[in-house]
């Protein structure tokens, strides 16, 4: 074991305590060699290795001071901090990630990580879902008489979703607790090999915990508001599917459990899944049998372009032939957000609070008794990020069972339930969120210096934006709005990054010099908030991908956005003189 890790955990031990739940302050390190160039800029990376160490209470920056000299010496110079990228399933990442965390046993007791990976594993081992066959089977040879096309429209993500599941709550034998289970697949999954159905049966089992995250305690209803929530899913290669769950009560008489109906797709548009969600539960409320025919309509059709119509032809005994018109946004980076709630949580001077914290890749949870308002309000704050993506953990909503998540010492974002509050705020070097209507105060924990992360100046930029709102009433205008709002504070604050990529040859990568980046910015206290950007994974993966695109004119709003700005700083600049 080399000396860096022996350090680690020795001092991971001497913090993890039987009786208490701490965060542990260490976050992987990324070692970048690179060559110094002659222009002063540097070649591209040629290597990468992760170490674990201690997590300071401040960062160290490996950017070069206003006089050029690193404030890291040595090799640390080459170090920059960076957060673990999810692996797996992200079920099965929490668990992994556990593991190969020291348990810090003493007297015979197991520490806290060591106990949830045990409870996981124990859980997984557990008897598997029984699938029921659905009341309408599907015509036979159905599988088969898709032809190519549609099979290389569904391998490249372009099916509405991959599939619909129904999970209900089924009483154990033995006790009065209820278990979610899948009890309706369409389509079915035949013919796959061992690995795959293996892969298989863990999203199921995965998307059974995100139904129904309140866990086994529940009772009978005879009224229940059908809500509308969504979770992600995160793949070993990093790739992300969206699942989109409208829970409802059956219909019937006398006190009965909800019931969840799920899709899973690589497609992000909330709004449209919550349309389709409609129409699933009017047909329902008449049969079951009902909903096949009309997911086979929709998985027949293709997904629309931005802005575009797809009509969905469906027969409902007694209302005849219907046409369901689903249209997707136009912003279609936006498709999946609704600022409306996250506006509705908290005032405009705490949603930039939030957004700082963000934007520096700190631990967040988010605190809300609904799981739609949970869901809608983390996937709105990581839109706030554009063009920049969230690279971490990324949770809407925590079953319970896997509540020790919080624990994580990596960066994440977090949507907890109200009741499960006690089981996060014993944590620090964080922020939890209180998302709820009757909150005192919605920073329940805090760091302290949200407020003075991002520069002042441009504080006040985004608030006059953010004002400009009132007069915004459609879902969409209000998206653009506030969209528009923080993507003008990444355009002032790095949007002339592309000026300092280099390219030394035709059709190869380019070389971002950071250096030079940096010392152009003016004034003083932006540069030192780009400064701790800089050091982000968000932005060293942006740049990764710039790096490989050849020079020439760049597409996107953000893009368009750069080019209108600094048309705007000649034009003044002209003016002057």
């Amino acid at each position: 074991m080399d000396e860096i890790s022996q350090q680690t955990q020795v001092k991971l031990e001497q913090q993890l305590s039987t009786n208490t739940r701490r965060s542990f302050g260490f976050s992987s390190l990324r070692v970048k060699k690179r060559i110094n160039s002659e222009d002063g800029g540097f070649t591209r990376r040629r290597g990468l290795r992760s170490f674990s160490s201690t997590r300071e209470s401040s960062r160290k920056e490996s950017v070069p001071d206003d006089d050029g000299d690193s404030q890291l010496s040595g090799g640390e110079k080459h170090m920059m901090k960076t957060g673990e990228q999810p692996k797996g399933n992200i079920i099965t990442d929490v668990s992994e990630k556990h593991d190969a965390i020291p348990s810090g046993e003493d007297d015979g007791r197991q520490g806290p990580f060591k106990r949830f990976s045990a409870m996981w594993s124990s859980f997984r081992k557990g008897k598997r879902d029984r699938v029921k066959e659905p009341e309408l089977t599907e015509p036979p040879g159905l599988e088969a008489a898709e032809n190519t096309t549609r099979q290389h429209r569904y391998a490249s993500g372009q099916y509405f979703f991959e599939y619909l599941v129904v999970v209900s709550l089924k009483k154990a034998k033995d006790s009065n607790t209820y278990e979610p289970q899948i009890t309706y697949q369409f389509p079915k999954r035949d013919g796959m090999a061992r690995s795959q159905k293996e892969e298989e049966e863990k999203t199921l089992k995965a998307i059974t915990l995100f139904c129904f995250p309140e866990g086994i305690n529940w009772a009978p209803l005879t009224e229940y508001h059908s809500e509308t929530f969504s979770f992600v899913l995160t793949e070993i290669d990093g790739s992300r599917r969206n699942g989109y769950c409208r829970r409802l009560l059956p219909g019937g008489r006398g006190a009965r459990p909800p019931e969840a109906y799920c899709i899973i797709s690589t497609l992000a548009c909330f709004g449209l899944f919550s349309k389709i969600f409609d129409e699933v539960e009017k047909r329902r409320q008449i049969s079951m049998a009902m909903i096949y025919p009309f997911m086979q309509k929709l998985r027949e059709a293709q997904f629309p372009a931005p802005g575009n119509t797809v009509e969905i032809k469906s027969f409902i005994p007694e209302s005849g032939t219907e046409i369901i018109s689903l249209t997707r946004p136009l912003d279609s980076w936006l498709e999946h957000v609704n600022f409306a709630t996250l506006f509705s949580c908290l005032t405009d001077q705490q949603v930039l609070l939030v957004f700082a914290a963000a934007v520096l890749e700190r631990r967040i949870i988010f605190i809300a008794d609904e799981l739609g308002t949970l869901s809608q309000v983390i996937h709105a704050v990581a839109a706030l990020l554009y063009p920049f993506t969230w690279q971490h953990t990324f949770i809407s909503i925590v079953p319970e069972i896997l509540i020790d998540v919080v624990m994580a010492p990596t960066p994440y974002l977090l949507g907890v339930q109200k009741r499960l509050l006690d089981q996060v705020t014993d944590q620090t070097d964080l922020l939890v969120v209180d998302l709820s209507e009757d909150k005192k105060d919605p920073f329940i924990v805090s760091i302290g210096d949200e407020g003075t992360i991002l520069p002042p100046k441009l504080q006040a930029e985004i608030l006059v934006a953010l004002s400009t709102r009132q007069n915004a009433s459609a879902g969409e205008v209000l998206n653009r709005v506030v969209s528009e709002a923080f993507l003008q504070f990444f355009v002032k604050t790095v949007g002339h990054y592309a000026s300092y990529v280099k390219y030394a040859r035709a059709g190869e990568g380019g070389v971002f010099d950071k250096r030079s980046f940096y010392k152009a910015i003016e004034p003083k206290v932006t540069r030192h908030f780009v400064k701790k950007f800089i050091q982000t994974q968000m932005f060293d993966l942006f740049i990764q991908e710039v790096e490989q695109q050849q020079p020439g004119p760049q597409q996107g709003i953000f893009h368009k956005k750069i080019l209108e700005y600094q048309e705007k700083k000649k034009k003044e600049k002209t003016k002057k003189h």
